[in-house]
């Protein structure tokens, strides 16, 4: 029955497969190959990501910095700061409209009420008379209300107009019409006049009306509103949500405020004098202060303070310089309790000094036309604010750090449930490699397991395989016959002298092709089947692997690496009898391990192509080895530019004579104990062909030009084919 298949579109409703360990340890193994240091392989696999089983690609740190730094983008394109003191004029204006409104209201009604009067009767003003003491009394009200109260006047001041109508009324005698219209139109053209007179600066204006008695009550009302939102304002410079804690406080909560305050600096002072301070105590007093997420330490209330303050130092610092001196003057004293605001001023400098906050105050420049009103512009530097301090948790990971630092609520808050999502599979990929035995914690860091090295070198064998043609193994093969050897999965006609390896199975068979079915089945020697034979060699090989920087610099040194790892794998696989060693070389020749290798690197602070101290230690670890092929694998992209002379290495560019003649010393000693030299070089200059010719005359060994990308076709298809050779014929 045929499968049927159908497609729809991606939705996020469906099942994306786990990551696959062998995917993850394949997207770091270049860096690995390249650099030598598996931190680096790491980091730069979170920062760039990988394509999930789905073949979608998982973000990386960098994708989420590019989006931080996209939002930061267009918040500064999209908002005015300074329009702050635009809304700020506005309901300023609004307020001293209503008033004037008024204030033209009740000249008029003076205007009015006085020429009815004079024309009315000696009974017409008895009636009138209780009017303008009703007014007087009206007035006086107005001027005993309480301050912070819709439609009161200040504390401490009297209203004139009531000031007028108790004057009016001393000695039981009422104000006459005439004193009292009077007396209304003195009132309103002074205050009239101090209106017009007001600074036209914003904060200016604040500070004067601070002590103005309003004779509008919505006026009143919104000039108190306005200096409610700046104390808020002012409040939330220090402590998150605060204002919300404490507002319409009794004088009893206030004191209780200015007593929180008060203690936290003891603590802070104890902390510069090197004590420590009693944290839990302090929250035991005043932790309903502090809403629903208290702190939980002194250090996470500094940093929720430090934060706050940075907000408003951010705001400051980002307008320009005549209207941030406004906005610190709007802002100064609004408390409305001196004391506190002392506190508070204290505290401000026990913070500085303590932990000064260079890092959270930052110049925003905002160039966008939207307006904002000052809370919102506060809310706004809490979002830059967050935007900066993830750019630098994500930064500082980026470089080394634990990517448990990132916020993930924050990154979730700003950049929404995908960022989150990503940052939780970044996170998953070292537990993935972990619980797949590929690496594991040493102290502070993470090294590879024998398994992840091994793994590493069987995917490079795999990818190098991949990349052959069909034919490429049988240019490589000798035919040899022979007692001896191992069997293979085929088989071929038995001829005298070949190992009777008798395949029962297709014996039978062939005489039941010639005599058809039935019993006895009758046996002819042609119908003899036998299985094929290889001999396998034993061979002891030395890699010596060019360390100096020229590999790097050419794109060399990744596949040769590569390349050691993929035949370290086939030999420890396949043929367990077999030696290999690594052998990297610069200045000075050194023996590699093969546990090593994946961190090995070129030597990028000394200069030299030392073939001859390579060639020496290649000697030695071969002579262990008396039985088999002995052989060498030089990968190099340039003549030998150094030798060693009691036991120091000698460098020139262009090579020296002295160091032609010392290497191919060594060339004629490794040919005289047969051991061969295949040499596979990776540029094709002059110097070099030169060099090479003359180690290929003197050792009779093979040389490969090539690429990096088809050095390790040419390595391993050359070791397999010395490997194995057919005993028993092709057939």
């Amino acid at each position: 029955m045929a499968m049927r298949y159908r497609y729809s579109m991606w939705d996020g409703t469906q099942e994306v497969p786990a990551l696959d360990p062998d995917q993850i340890l394949d997207n770091i193994t270049d860096d690995l190959m390249n650099f030598g240091d598996l931190q680096h392989a790491l980091r730069n696999l979170m920062q760039r990501g990988m394509r999930n089983p789905m073949g979608q690609r998982m973000q990386g740190l960098r994708d989420l910095l590019q989006q931080l730094r996209q939002q930061r983008r267009q918040q500064l394109d999209r908002f005015n700061l300074s329009s702050i003191f635009d809304d700020l004029k506005r309901q300023l204006d609004e307020i001293l409209d209503l008033e004037r409104n008024t204030l033209d209201r009740r000249l008029d009604e003076a205007e009015r009420a006085s020429g009815e009067r004079q024309q009315g009767e000696a009974g017409q003003q008895g009636q009138q008379q209780p009017q303008g003491r009703q007014g007087g009394q009206q007035q006086g009200a107005q001027a005993n209300q309480q301050p912070g109260q819709p439609g009161q006047q200040q504390a401490g001041e009297q209203s004139d107009a009531g000031q007028q109508g108790a004057e009016g009324q001393q000695g039981g005698q009422p104000t006459p019409p005439r004193e009292f219209a009077e007396m209304l139109r003195n009132i309103a053209n002074r205050k009239k006049e101090f209106l017009e007179n007001l600074p036209q600066d914003v904060a200016g204006q604040v500070r004067q009306l601070q002590n103005y008695e309003f004779m509008d009550p919505e006026a009143q009302q919104k000039f108190n509103e306005l200096l409610e939102s700046l104390k808020k304002a002012m409040l939330d410079t220090f402590f998150k949500d605060l204002y919300d804690q404490i507002a319409n406080m009794s004088p009893e909560d206030l004191q209780r405020m200015k007593d929180m305050v008060r203690d936290l600096n003891q603590m802070l002072q104890d902390r510069m004098a090197g004590r420590e301070p009693n944290f839990e105590q302090f929250m035991e007093k005043y932790g309903d202060l502090f809403g629903d997420n208290p702190p939980q330490s002194l250090d996470d209330l500094i940093r929720q303070m430090q934060h706050q303050m940075g907000q408003m130092q951010s705001l400051l610092d980002s307008l320009p310089g005549d209207l941030r001196q406004q906005l610190q003057d709007l802002l100064s004293d609004k408390v409305g309790d001196p004391e506190l605001q002392q506190a508070l001023n204290e505290l401000a400098q026990n913070l500085e000094y303590l932990y000064p906050m260079r890092d959270l105050r930052n110049q925003y420049p905002f160039r966008g036309d939207e307006e904002l009103d000052l809370q919102s512009a506060m809310q706004l530097m809490d979002q830059m604010q967050s935007i900066d301090e993830l750019e630098r948790q994500i930064e500082r990971t980026q470089y080394g750090g634990d990517i448990e630092d990132i916020d993930a609520d924050k990154l979730e808050e700003l950049l929404g449930p995908e960022a989150r999502e990503a940052l939780e599979q970044l996170k998953q990929f070292l537990e993935i490699l972990e619980e797949a035995g590929y690496i594991r914690k040493k102290g502070n860091q993470w090294e590879l397991t024998p398994r992840g090295t091994r793994k590493i070198g069987q995917r490079a064998l795999v990818e190098i395989y991949q990349q052959l043609k069909a034919d490429t193994f049988g240019k490589h093969e000798v035919r040899e016959t022979g007692t001896g050897g191992e069997r293979t999965d085929t088989t071929k006609p038995y001829e005298f002298g070949d190992p009777f390896y008798l395949d029962i199975q297709k014996t039978m068979m062939n005489s039941m092709y010639r005599e058809g079915p039935g019993t006895p089945i009758r046996l002819k020697p042609d119908d003899f089947e036998v299985a094929r034979t290889e001999l396998l060699t034993q061979t002891a090989t030395v890699i010596m692997l060019d360390l100096s920087w020229s590999m790097a610099l050419r794109g060399s040194f990744q596949a040769a690496k590569k390349v050691a790892m993929a035949l370290n794998n086939l030999i420890s696989s396949q043929y367990q009898r077999d030696s290999l060693y690594i052998i990297g070389f610069s200045a000075y020749a050194r023996e590699l391990k093969t546990e090593e290798l994946p961190y090995v690197r070129w030597d990028e602070s000394v200069l030299g192509t030392n073939m001859h101290h390579a060639l020496m230690i290649a000697q030695r670890l071969l002579a262990k080895h008396t039985q088999g092929t002995r052989q060498i694998i030089m990968i190099s992209d340039g003549e030998p530019t150094a030798h060693l002379e009691r036991g120091r290495s000698y460098f020139a560019y262009p090579p020296s004579p002295i160091t032609i003649r010392e290497t191919l010393k060594e060339v004629k000693r490794c040919t005289q104990k047969r051991i061969t030299i295949n040499t596979f070089m990776l540029d094709r200059n002059y110097y070099l062909k030169e060099f090479v010719n003359q180690v290929a005359r003197i050792n009779k060994g093979r040389v490969f030009y090539t690429t990096p990308d088809k050095l390790g076709e040419y390595i391993l298809v050359d070791y397999v084919a010395q490997k194995r050779k057919r005993l028993a014929g092709m057939g």
